[in-house]
């Protein structure tokens, strides 16, 4: 997949240390593509060890105040999302370089491969790439995977930021985003469909994206224990769909005598006539779901059930999806990128299932899922925590822009107090921690939830090492 030197272009990412733009950039590095970019962590000092790695695969950094784009022949890659305002994109415009959606470049390269597997969905997208992608590379298919998060079977010494792999064999794996709409940018042979809820768009938006988007695939992986999902398994052609479930044994791919255990899962699968036994070193019932789906779309590009479920076994998981950060005092440390009702309930349901209080401390990713998913945080958090548990919240991550600053962690807390739970609002995320410290106990879990901020990993750690001086 390199580009020969004649045919190499110049791309300029504006926010290279994204979650979306990072892999993207080190794809189009990788492919021989000639790439620079800038970031307003960087220029804030954050997450220095990122930029090395970048800077380390032959990528050049600038500020980001426009100075490096320079020339009309540089594509400049942005986020939806982003501002007029951003000096990056006032310089393209100024040089008359060609702006370019972050998604609209994923999709032109997803939809020249030979086989692009798109995993969809609102939760569970980054787990379910990353199995899919481990378990095509561990049968020898050579992949390339785009993820929006750090695939841990990935992590090497000189690579500690592989949420992206570049293979040759011509299969595409990518986690693909309905928030902005892009979803509808590609053409995928293989779509899976984890589960529909609530998230960045209303219900009758989502069943339009997601409807379109399972039309336009050859085979269409579906789980049949969502109600959304199992309204298009019943739309689409039966030689397209390919279902799982956990409920229903009429499905393609049966999951059933689930095994939890604190830091993993083990179930039976049973498919075509054919039973395997899988063992996951992530735990949960919804991480059963996500094997399912991986396990199901890996089948649907050539690879057999008991290979796909033997290379499940070694699949190490996802950075800061329920990963053990360390025990101290007896008080274990848990990082989570659980953000939105639908991720938040996964996680205190997976972790009520042993026992401990849970210390939670969740930092909204913006001000606008607040306002809009108001009521389903309050609820989810009432219906998730146990009357033991402790949350406490600061202020959602702002690093600029313009938005809705109207409904803020307050909100979120007075209405979870109101319905019979423990919830705090402090200033910041350092008081947040200060407070966790002192409540901990032996048989405590503190959890630090939230998600667009990488330095709450580092938070997690110093808790951690908090905790070891207490």
């Amino acid at each position: 997949m390199n580009a020969s030197q004649n045919h190499a272009k110049s791309y300029f990412f504006c926010g290279i240390g994204g979650s979306g733009m990072l892999p993207l950039a080190l794809i189009v590095r990788a492919q021989g593509h000639n790439v620079a970019g800038s970031d307003r962590a960087l220029d804030q000092g954050r997450t220095a060890a990122k930029f090395d790695f970048l800077k380390a695969r032959g990528i050049s950094l600038f500020p980001q105040d426009g100075s490096g784009v320079k020339s009309a022949e540089t594509t400049v890659v942005i986020s939806a999302a982003v501002e007029d305002t951003v000096p990056d994109v006032q310089a393209a415009k100024r040089v008359g370089a060609p702006l370019l959606v972050r998604a609209a470049l994923l999709a032109e390269l997803f939809n020249a491969a030979p086989v692009g597997i798109a995993i969809g969905g609102t939760s569970g997208k980054s787990t379910t790439t990353g199995m899919t992608g481990w378990i095509l590379y561990d049968a020898g298919k050579d992949p390339t995977v785009m993820n929006g998060a750090v695939m841990k079977n990935f992590v090497t010494g000189d690579a500690p930021f592989a949420s992206a792999l570049v293979g040759k064999g011509g299969i595409f794996v990518s986690e693909v985003d309905e928030s902005d709409g892009s979803i509808a940018r590609y053409t995928p042979s293989i779509a899976v469909l984890n589960n529909i809820t609530l998230d960045h768009k209303s219900m009758e938006e989502l069943r339009v994206l997601f409807g379109d988007f399972a039309a336009k695939a050859k085979h269409v992986v579906l789980n049949l224990d969502d109600p959304e999902t199992a309204r298009i398994a019943k739309a689409i052609a039966p030689e397209k769909g390919i279902t799982y479930s956990l409920m229903d044994e009429a499905a393609s791919f049966f999951g059933f005598d689930l095994k939890p255990q604190p830091e993993g899962i083990s179930f039976s699968l049973r498919a075509g006539g054919k039973t395997a036994q899988v063992s996951l070193k992530v735990p949960g019932r919804h991480n059963v779901e996500n094997a399912l789906a991986a396990i199901a779309a890996s089948f649907a590009a050539g690879v057999p059930l008991e290979r796909a479920a033997e290379a499940l076994g070694r699949f190490s998981g996802i950075r800061r999806r329920m990963e053990f950060v360390g025990t101290e005092n007896g008080v274990n440390v848990i990082d989570d990128f659980g953000h939105n009702p639908d991720k938040i309930a996964a996680t205190l349901s997976t972790l009520h299932a042993f026992p401990g209080r849970l210390l939670v401390m969740f930092q909204p990713h913006g001000f606008g899922p607040l306002n809009k998913m108001r009521a389903e945080f309050i609820a989810g958090f009432v219906d998730g925590l146990n009357p033991e548990d402790v949350l406490l919240m600061p202020e959602p991550v702002y690093f600029g822009g313009t938005v809705d600053r109207s409904v803020g962690s307050a909100d979120i807390a007075q209405g979870i107090v109101a319905g019979g739970r423990k919830a705090r609002a402090l200033p910041d995320r350092a008081a947040c921690g200060a407070e966790l410290l002192k409540l901990a106990k032996p048989g405590d879990r503190i959890v630090v939830m939230g998600a667009r901020d990488d330095t709450l990993s580092q938070f997690a750690e110093e808790l951690l090492a908090g905790l070891r001086k207490a």
